[in-house]
């Protein structure tokens, strides 16, 4: 959904299904919490926003992207959730590591997915530079939490009516 000067926020409001009877895990990476927490709101809100209860949502704390996947498995295994947003930032440095993390992460991310049959949503932003993660999580850019709380709430829709 994402492109160059696109607002990651603006959707049409009418086309996201309630989700008022949808539980929802959500799992943030501690990591650029700076950047995470502007996630998580942008998520939670979003959510709320379109009728998901507080005590419908539930919030787990990772210490990095790399570990949201196992943070999301042990939802689904531990909790009766419809869907889990897994929310990170990882910004390009001088080595090889931020290669490693963002696919370690996306793959992580769906094969949790498909091991469990429902949405895990990938909501880790992936950006050369901290400016960059600042427009896509509250800034200039929207929020990718509002995106990926969408996600959610769509894919728990399809599954539900499929």
């Amino acid at each position: 959904m994402a492109t160059a000067n696109k607002n990651l926020s603006d959707y049409d409001i009418n086309s996201i299904p309630n989700a008022a009877n949808m539980v929802f895990g959500i799992v943030v990476s501690e990591w650029n919490e700076n950047i995470t927490k502007g996630l998580l709101e942008g998520a939670y809100s979003t959510l709320v926003k379109h009728g998901a209860r507080e005590d419908n949502i539930m919030v787990q704390f990772v210490p990095g992207a790399f570990e949201l996947p196992l943070g999301a498995q042990t939802l689904f295994e531990k909790k009766n959730v419809d869907a889990v947003i897994c929310l990170g930032s990882v910004i390009q440095g001088e080595t090889k590591h931020f290669d490693f993390v963002c696919y370690g992460a996306a793959l992580g991310i769906k094969d949790v997915a498909l091991k469990y049959n429902k949405p895990c949503i990938f909501g880790v932003l992936t950006d050369n530079t901290l400016q960059q993660a600042i427009d896509r999580s509250g800034g200039k850019h929207g929020n990718k939490g509002d995106e990926a709380a969408i996600t959610a709430i769509k894919m728990v829709a399809f599954q539900k009516e499929s």
